[in-house]
């Protein structure tokens, strides 16, 4: 590994995390960029195509979105699913609120569609993240709330649940009852190590306290969808709570004998996860790093 500082390693590590979180959209060829649906169970589809799944339920009471993805892809989004149903879309959740999942907003929120939101991501939207302009008026939910809240269409109960400061501090699940179907958003993903982005609020212990929550709440059918990723089962999240785990116990053995993180990625500790899990640098070993370091 090439000798650099303590400070320009850190600051890189901090780098790289803000940039894979703001998966900025001058990076994406949305030209190339195909939407493809996806069935899960009964009348809930998700739609996988450049940023986090889509969730939709589609019904004779309309459609409910579950984020958005860029909003370049609006119109492939609008088509693939037209491809299923001429109904309004009525309701638009979103998950948390990186681009990747709102962006789309303004694009639903001038079609007339209600975009609902924990308050934290409203916030977060007006202010803008990392130097970003503000989201436009249009794009911001209409509906906030801190306490889960309930739509009831489609023939069910569809609970939106705020979870701990996680993935950011604006994290929120969808459960469709009825059809017993998880949407967590980027708390869980099939495709990598967690994502912790502390710049917006999100922690190590709220990401383990958060997948504890979605552990507890599924049943042994449910089927779970990632933020990113493919469809999954509890035993799959509670893989991922595990792994995190069993890192958290390596690392913080580096971290009591006084390891700076350059030190720490450099003794390699996920040498043998990294196949399976992916990447370690860029988004998750900072944030363990200070988690486990803020810890008394």
């Amino acid at each position: 590994m090439r000798q650099v500082s303590k400070l320009t390693f850190v600051a890189a590590c901090a780098l790289a995390a803000s940039q894979a979180f703001a998966q900025p959209q001058r990076d994406v060829d949305f030209d190339a960029v195909e939407v493809s649906v996806h069935s899960i169970s009964g009348n809930i589809y998700y739609l996988e195509g450049s940023g986090g799944n889509i969730g939709l339920s589609i019904g004779e009471d309309g459609i409910v979105m579950v984020d958005a993805q860029f909003a370049p892809l609006t119109e492939k989004v609008v088509a693939a699913i037209r491809t299923m149903s001429d109904a309004p879309i009525r309701f638009l959740i979103n998950t948390h609120v990186h681009d990747d999942h709102t962006g789309g907003n303004e694009n639903f929120g001038a079609m007339g569609t209600t975009i609902l939101a924990r308050a934290n991501v409203r916030v977060r939207m007006m202010q803008g993240i990392r130097g970003s302009t503000p989201w436009p008026t249009i794009a911001l939910p209409v509906i906030t709330f801190t306490d889960a809240v309930s739509l009831h269409l489609n023939g069910e109960d569809i609970h939106v649940i705020p979870v701990p400061p996680a993935h950011t501090d604006g994290d929120s699940y969808v459960y469709f009852t009825g059809s017993d179907v998880l949407h967590m958003g980027d708390v869980f993903r099939t495709n990598g190590y967690p994502g912790i982005d502390g710049e917006n609020g999100g922690t190590l212990q709220g990401t383990l306290d958060a997948l504890q929550i979605a552990i507890d709440l599924a049943g042994p059918n449910t089927k779970i969808l990632s933020g990113h990723g493919v469809v999954s089962t509890r035993e799959d999240v509670r893989a991922f709570r595990d792994m995190i785990l069993e890192v958290m116990e390596r690392v913080s053995r580096l971290v009591e004998e006084g390891k700076t993180l350059e030190e720490v990625i450099a003794a390699n500790p996920t040498a043998d996860l990294d196949a399976q899990w992916g990447p370690r640098l860029d988004r998750f070993m900072p944030a363990l790093y200070d988690g486990l370091s803020a810890r008394p």
